[in-house]
């Protein structure tokens, strides 16, 4: 399997997902946008940064680039795709996933590990842990914010496609443990299928275990395994 990395202008963890997954035994290689998909991608993600400098809306802009198109078709015939961070805003920009990203409760860009608790372990993205796992990631982004419409929200609950929620170190999902004020402390969800996700938190930086303080997030990668 090679994992396509969708680089954007202004991009900045694509070299960081290559490196995590390459880590993790998984071959991956960067593709920009302009390029396109290769003819037959066996995973993909939508790595973090600031793609247009998220001009408009964060990934709004990147939604709507001619790849995405080949991203929605590659999600919809089951090839695996994770929106990561920016990846997130612009897998929800382009409909790959429900809800949106907006501004942090607290105005302000935050970069700080939190503490994430798995809510499905029945997943690609999570098969890794047990449900109830609590798992250390860093965050990173200033429009972290999940928000969703309340029928919306419900059918996301209903259909148990939430994937992880902010918790506190002994997995209690808290108020006070909800760094941007995200609906529900949802921090990642599914697509309408579960080879879609996306999530606010970095899996790739709590991967590498010479510069990180938590390997936490390597599970979420090794679902392209």
């Amino acid at each position: 399997m090679t994992v396509s990395v969708v680089q954007f202008g202004g991009s900045n963890c694509d070299r960081d997902a290559v490196r995590a997954l390459r880590h993790l035994g998984i071959d991956a290689e960067r593709v920009w946008h302009e390029d396109g998909l290769p003819a037959e991608p066996d995973g993909i993600v939508l790595p973090g940064g600031f793609s247009y400098g998220d001009y408009l809306r964060a990934g709004a802009m990147a939604a709507r680039a001619p790849v995405m198109a080949e991203v929605r078709e590659a999600a919809e015939a089951g090839v695996p795709v994770l929106g990561v961070c920016n990846g997130a805003q612009i897998g929800s920009e382009s409909g790959l996933t429900p809800g949106a990203f907006t501004t942090n409760a607290s105005a302000r860009f935050q970069c700080e590990p939190v503490h994430l608790r798995v809510e499905r372990a029945d997943t690609p993205w999570t098969a890794a842990y047990d449900e109830g796992d609590t798992i250390e990631v860093p965050i990173a982004h200033g429009e972290g914010r999940f928000e969703i419409e309340v029928d919306a929200h419900d059918e996301l609950v209903a259909e148990d496609r939430v994937l992880f929620r902010y918790c506190d170190e002994a997995g209690n999902v808290t108020e006070e443990a909800n760094p941007n004020g995200s609906t529900d402390n949802v921090a990642g969800v599914l697509g309408e299928r579960e080879t879609v996700a996306v999530l606010m938190p970095h899996p790739e930086r709590a991967t590498l275990p010479d510069v990180a303080t938590s390997t936490d997030g390597a599970g979420v990668l090794r679902a392209f395994a």
